[in-house]
């Protein structure tokens, strides 16, 4: 792969990285969601509001359960058969530092000559 962002060859499976990504990240959004509600929980002494956290904790962790599903059918986390999960985690730290190291911006950032007229 060569170090262009600008080259259509470098974003092929773009869309599927992406998509893995976001589930990542939303899987790791409603576990601390999770563990949030549950902390609350343990803080809370009106009945009502107890109710109310327990009614929400039980939906935080069914969407837990529903991520977790999607990502393993989708083949995009591995929790039981940790080979594969390292190697997965192995390509996404590769994918991270070649990102890091392609030139995404100008070296020269001046913006003098780029405006139709001087600033008041």
């Amino acid at each position: 792969m060569n170090n262009d962002h600008l080259d259509p060859r470098n974003s092929m499976n773009i869309p599927e990285l992406a998509d893995t990504t976001f589930a990542m990240d939303f899987l790791l959004r409603a576990k601390e969601g999770v563990r949030n509600t549950a902390v609350a929980l343990t803080e809370t002494a009106s009945p009502n509001l107890r109710a109310l956290l327990r009614k929400q904790l039980l939906q935080g962790i069914a969407m837990h359960q529903e991520i977790t599903e999607l990502m393993i059918n989708k083949k995009w986390f591995h929790p039981y058969e940790l080979n594969e999960q390292y190697q997965l985690d192995q390509l996404s730290a590769k994918n991270t530092i070649m990102v890091g190291n392609m030139k995404l911006f100008p070296g020269e950032t001046n913006r003098k000559g780029m405006f139709d007229r001087t600033p008041d």
